[in-house]
């Protein structure tokens, strides 16, 4: 049987769910229900090689090793096309279709957003199923979620035709209405849109050439004449440039006469609001929610995400509470275009909270400011077993590194040292220096910056084994 290769997108920054989600950390890299991510899910989803294939995933340079360390975190591997600039779903479909099909001459594709929720697995992959044939017959083939309430988040399908069995043609696409159309649609047997498909991938490429042959052209060069660094596949960034920026529906699915739908009931979200994750939590009996440590009193319908601060909540209703280290979100539950215009207006008020968390990972491992002050600034270092950061130096500080956990193989100069638990060593400013974690267990250390400039761009990396230098 043909075995579907899943393309997960998953290079957007997903900043509608401020202030846990960042620029440096998007939604769909983090935990929000559970233990796992939704790109984690998104993948487990559809692992099973009965019927699916290695996946591809596409995304940018800078989450190349959250997707690597989320993939080996889940027991998976997958092909990782790294995107040289956003250019939307269309151009990101594209060079995933082009690459599957050098992969596989009759691919077949089926591309997933990484940031949605599906509470029934089992009902997705049976609708993977049923439009499979419909998928190799050259039908673009999505999914359509009956809907639950008259949402104006999404965009909705109408039905058509049958084509073989639950599979109907497309009779129209619509864009996110007002209330008042979205109860029509409702009463009328539309569905919403979820967004992720199911086509032959020469079929996709035939069709998004009709209409931009141009794009397509320079998309396929971009993998054809991709690179490799440490493993993943960077597209050629000149021909990946050239590209049109479109989403796949304004680029093929509104206009395309192939279009099918396999209706799906499975517990679908885009996860798009605050609002959403309300919708998909376990709740007390007052509907309130609450990820972390939160307290309720006299108070319906609230929401609370913490990282590590008690909320506490009183007479209060309808209301969204997220605590992050550095940023606290208040806000009303439906009006997620509210937010929108905030994180706007952080980012020309404040960018650093919209871009990244107090704690920032890195390939190695993670920091995080504890204190900062005119001359100085705290962090707390994590480096993973086996992990070392660039040999390096710094033209405005000093710093002194505590150990308080594991062992450092430190490098200053010419001079390797070890230093364990409770002992320190100090790295004079303009000393070439590095830090390792030779041992079995994560190295934590307290390091302590002194200078007259301690931004992150006075680094100057010599070597480097993640390839920044």
């Amino acid at each position: 049987m043909t075995r579907i290769i899943p393309l997960i997108m998953c290079g957007g920054a997903g900043t509608r769910l401020w202030p846990a989600s960042r620029e440096g950390r998007p939604k769909q890299f983090l935990p929000l229900f559970g233990v796992r991510s939704t790109f984690q899910d998104t993948l487990l989803r559809v692992s099973d090689p009965a019927l699916f294939d290695r996946a591809i995933v596409i995304t940018n340079n800078a989450y190349r090793f959250m997707v690597r360390e989320q993939l080996a975190e889940i027991g998976l591997e997958a092909d990782v096309l790294l995107e040289p600039a956003r250019r939307d779903s269309g151009p990101a479909i594209v060079a995933g279709a082009s690459f599957a099909q050098a992969r596989t001459s009759d691919a077949i594709v089926l591309a997933l957003a990484a940031d949605h929720v599906v509470q029934d697995n089992a009902a997705f992959v049976q609708a993977c199923r049923k439009g499979l044939a419909s998928a190799v017959a050259g039908r673009i083939v999505t999914f359509g979620v009956p809907p639950e309430r008259p949402a104006t988040e999404y965009g909705y399908i109408r039905p058509g035709e049958a084509i073989d069995g639950d599979v109907r043609s497309v009779a129209r696409f619509v864009e996110k209405p007002d209330p008042a159309t979205a109860e029509v649609y409702l009463k009328e047997g539309y569905l919403w849109n979820s967004g992720n498909f199911m086509f032959r991938a020469g079929m996709l490429l035939d069709e998004y050439r009709r209409v931009d042959a141009e794009s397509v052209e320079t998309l396929s060069a971009s993998v054809s004449n991709a690179g490799n660094d440490l493993g993943f596949v960077t597209l050629d960034t000149k021909a990946f440039s050239q590209a049109r920026p479109i989403s796949i529906d304004y680029a093929v699915m509104e206009k395309t006469s192939q279009a099918a739908v396999v209706p799906v009931s499975c517990g679908w979200s885009d996860v798009g609001t605050w609002h959403a994750v309300w919708e998909l939590s376990k709740k007390d009996a007052n509907g309130n929610a609450a990820q972390g440590a939160a307290v309720f009193e006299d108070s319906r319908n609230c929401n609370v995400a913490t990282d590590k601060l008690l909320v506490a909540l009183e007479g209060v209703d309808d209301l969204v509470v997220v605590a992050t280290q550095d940023a606290v979100l208040v806000s009303r539950q439906k009006d997620a275009n509210g937010l929108k215009r905030l994180v706007t207006k952080l980012k020309s008020v404040a960018p650093q909270v919209t871009e990244d968390h107090l704690k920032v990972h890195r390939p190695w491992g993670s920091y995080q400011s504890l204190d900062t002050g005119e001359r100085h600034q705290v962090k707390r270092i994590v480096v993973k077993a086996g992990g070392r950061l660039s040999l390096q130096k710094h033209h405005h500080r000093s710093e002194h590194w505590i150990v308080v956990r594991g062992a450092a193989l430190v490098t200053v100069n010419d001079v390797q040292k070890m230093v364990h638990e409770n002992e320190s060593i100090y790295i004079p400013i303009g000393s070439v220096h590095r830090l390792e974690n030779p041992g079995k267990i994560s190295l934590e250390l307290i390091e302590v910056q002194t200078g007259s400039y301690l931004g992150e761009d006075d680094i100057i990396r010599i070597d480097d084994d993640y390839h920044r230098s």
